[in-house]
């Protein structure tokens, strides 16, 4: 991570516009030449953002889930900001639209989306990728008709299978969001939960999930 000064910082962001804030300040930023700055504040004086701060695990978590073969955000820098006490990551987007414009959009996606979704999350778990904030919000569908992640800063990746806890852990926040539980759970969950079944490294049966989630 390199340490940037202010002014530095205000010739990187020249032109951004704000994607997200909050009352501590500008979150995420789009550069004009399309790609993002996103800031991470540490709340805490003692905290393990300060021995290895979020941007760095963004950063950190783009290498460990190509190596992986999942598609992700490209890191073209990190960056300490004193002066504003900020950790700050520079990306190029991972391009395409994420699956919650997709099933939200003026028209309806394809059924094998579902499918293909359900296989996208039972292969993040054969790898041992365990996404605490895996949502439709954050899976995004390229151009080349491949799912992959953003926002990846909240993540781990483990050189063993998911354990069915962490993978049940992933299922219960998807369905936090209405939205996103109305489309994965159509049909009863059927379509969804057999697909994720039939290729999930932890032998399961649809019913087995259908009784924990649904």
């Amino acid at each position: 991570m390199q340490t940037l000064d202010y002014a530095d910082y205000q010739v990187l962001r020249q032109g951004a516009r704000v994607i997200e804030a909050d009352g501590h300040g500008d979150k995420v930023l789009l550069l004009p030449n399309g790609n993002f700055l996103k800031l991470f504040r540490r709340k805490r004086v003692i905290t393990s953002a300060a021995l290895f701060p979020y941007a760095r695990r963004f950063a950190s978590n783009t290498l460990a889930l190509r190596k992986r073969g999942i598609p992700c955000p490209q890191i073209l820098g990190t960056y300490r900001v004193a002066e504003i006490e900020r950790d700050v990551v520079h990306y190029a987007p991972l391009p395409g639209q994420t699956l919650r414009q997709l099933i939200t959009g003026d028209v309806p996606p394809p059924r094998a989306l579902l499918t293909q979704f359900a296989r996208f999350v039972a292969q993040l778990h054969e790898r041992g990728v365990y996404f605490r904030s895996l949502h439709l919000g954050n899976v995004v569908m390229t151009p080349q008709n491949e799912l992959g992640l953003i926002d990846i800063a909240d993540l781990r990746t483990y050189p063993w299978i998911l354990r069915k806890s962490l993978c049940l852990r992933n299922f219960q926040h998807m369905l936090r969001y209405e939205e996103d539980r109305q489309w994965l759970l159509q049909d009863g969950g059927v379509p969804f939960l057999d697909a994720y079944a039939r290729h999930a490294p932890q032998k399961w049966s649809s019913e087995q999930l259908a009784q924990r989630l649904v």
